[in-house]
C-alpha cells in the first residue's frame, strides 16, 4: 500500500476537516496534493490549539501536502488554477454547491479540458435538493442528523460526539468514493461528478439506529453507554472509575453473574433473556452497578477476563496513549515543522501485515503559501503569482 497512488495529482480546494481528511488519505498514499488556500489560508489554521504560532488542528489533517496561495477574485489566479486542473486526475472542494461554477472551475467546464478528471464535490446537504444552499458544520449536521437526539445520558440535554466525527466520516467516505471512480476510470477512461455531502454521511453512520426506527416506529432516545439493542452492554462505576462491560450472551451473561456473585439474577424473571434485560436495563444496572463498586477496576478487568467477559476501562487520553494496543499499533507519528517543531499526531492506519505498511509521514503540514515558487514554476512554467 505504500505510494500506491504514486504518480496521481490531486488539486484540493477544501478546508476545515472533512475535505481535508479526504485529500489526507489520498497523500498518505502517495498522491502529490497541492492544496489551493485563500490569502488567508484554510481556516482551521485560525483554530487552537497552536504550538509555536502553528495551528495543531491544521497539522493534523495537512501532511504531506503542498500549499499553493491563489486568490480566486483575480482571473490570472483562476487561470493558473485551471492550468494545474488541466494536468490533474482528482479535485476535491468544500466550496457550497454553486461556488466553482461561478468561479468558471465547475465540473462541466473542466470536463471539456480534461475529461479523466475525477471531481469531488464535499458539502453540508449534497449538490442537488432543497437544502444544497444551506451551510453546515460538524455540530451542526450532527444535531439535524438525529445523531445528537441519541447521544448523551437518559433524560439529559442534546450532546455532541465531542471529535468531528461526521466530518470525518465525510472524508473517508469521500475517499473511498474517489478510489470507486479510479477503478471506473481505468475501465472506462472516463472521470466522473462525486456528491460527498455530510449529512448523508451521518445518515450512513447511523444505519442500524434507523433501521430499528423503521422496524418498531419508535423514536430511538439517548441511553447513555448502554447499547440499545443488548443489555448488560454499557460502562458501570467501580471503586476507581468505570468499566465497560458486554455480557449479553447467554453464555457470558451466566459467567457475569458468577463472578459477581450474583447467582440469584439468573431466577429472576425480567432477567431470563435478552429482551427483557434490555426492558429492565435501568432495574439491572442498579443491581450489577452496587456489585461492582466494592472493586477498582483493575481487579474487576482480572476477574472479568478470567472468565472469557468482554470488557475494557473507560479510558481518558492520557491512558490510551500508554496502552500497549496503542504503542503496537505506531498510529502517532512525530513531524518535524519548520515553525512548530516537532509535533506528535495521528498517523496513517497501519493496514498489510506482511508487506510494506501505507506510507507514514513524509512532509509536515505546509506553510501557508509555501510551495507557490516550487508548484507553480514546475507544473505551469511561469513565475509564481
Amino acid at each position: 500500500m505504500k505510494d500506491s497512488l504514486h504518480g496521481l495529482k490531486v488539486i484540493d480546494f477544501t478546508q476545515i476537516v472533512a475535505g481535508p481528511t479526504c485529500t489526507m488519505m489520498l497523500a498518505d498514499r502517495g498522491a502529490d496534493v497541492i492544496k489551493i488556500e485563500s490569502l488567508k489560508g484554510d481556516l482551521s489554521r485560525q483554530l487552537g490549539p497552536w504550538k509555536n504560532g502553528e495551528s495543531i488542528m491544521f497539522s493534523s489533517m495537512n501532511r504531506n501536502k503542498r500549499s499553493v496561495v491563489l486568490d480566486l477574485k483575480k482571473v490570472e489566479h483562476v487561470d493558473a488554477a485551471e492550468r494545474l486542473i488541466m494536468e490533474a486526475d482528482i479535485l476535491v472542494e468544500s466550496f457550497r454547491p454553486g461556488v466553482m461554477e461561478r468561479l468558471g472551475l465547475g465540473y462541466e467546464t473542466l470536463r471539456a479540458v480534461n475529461p479523466k478528471l475525477i471531481y469531488c464535490s464535499i458539502s453540508a446537504f449534497g449538490q442537488r435538493g432543497p437544502g444544497k444552499e444551506k451551510p453546515g458544520v460538524d455540530g451542526i449536521i450532527q444535531a439535524v442528523s438525529g445523531l445528537m437526539s441519541v447521544t448523551g445520558a437518559a433524560n439529559g440535554e442534546p450532546t455532541k460526539v465531542q471529535p468531528p466525527i461526521v466530518d470525518t466520516v465525510t472524508g473517508f467516505l469521500g475517499t473511498i468514493a474517489i478510489l470507486d471512480a479510479l477503478r471506473v476510470r481505468d475501465k472506462t477512461g472516463q472521470g466522473q461528478w462525486l456528491d460527498v455531502n455530510m449529512f448523508a454521511s451521518a445518515i450512513q453512520l447511523q444505519q442500524t439506529a434507523f433501521a430499528s426506527y423503521f422496524a418498531t416506529g419508535e423514536v430511538p432516545s439517548p441511553n447513555g453507554s448502554a447499547a440499545p439493542y443488548a443489555a448488560p452492554n454499557e460502562a458501570y462505576p467501580t471503586q476507581d472509575g468505570w468499566i465497560m462491560v458486554a455480557a449479553y450472551h447467554d453464555q457470558r451473561w451466566r459467567a457475569f453473574c458468577s463472578v459477581l456473585q450474583l447467582e440469584s439474577l439468573l431466577d429472576d424473571e425480567r432477567f431470563l433473556t435478552l429482551s427483557g434485560r434490555v426492558q429492565y436495563r435501568k432495574e439491572l444496572f442498579d443491581l450489577v452497578s452496587n456489585r461492582l463498586r466494592a472493586r477498582p477496576t483493575a481487579e474487576w478487568l482480572t476477574l472479568l477476563s478470567a472468565a472469557d467477559i468482554i470488557c475494557g476501562p473507560v479510558n481518558n487520553y492520557a491512558q490510551v496513549v500508554r496502552m500497549p494496543e496503542f504503542m503496537e499499533s505506531d498510529l502517532m507519528v512525530k513531524m518535524n515543522h519548520s515553525e512548530a517543531g516537532e509535533i506528535d499526531l495521528i498517523g496513517p492506519m497501519r493496514n498489510p501485515l506482511y508487506e510494506e505498511p501505507c506510507a507514514q509521514t513524509v512532509r509536515s503540514s505546509p506553510r501557508l503559501g509555501e510551495h507557490n515558487q516550487e508548484v507553480l514554476a514546475q507544473l505551469l512554467g511561469a513565475v509564481a503569482i
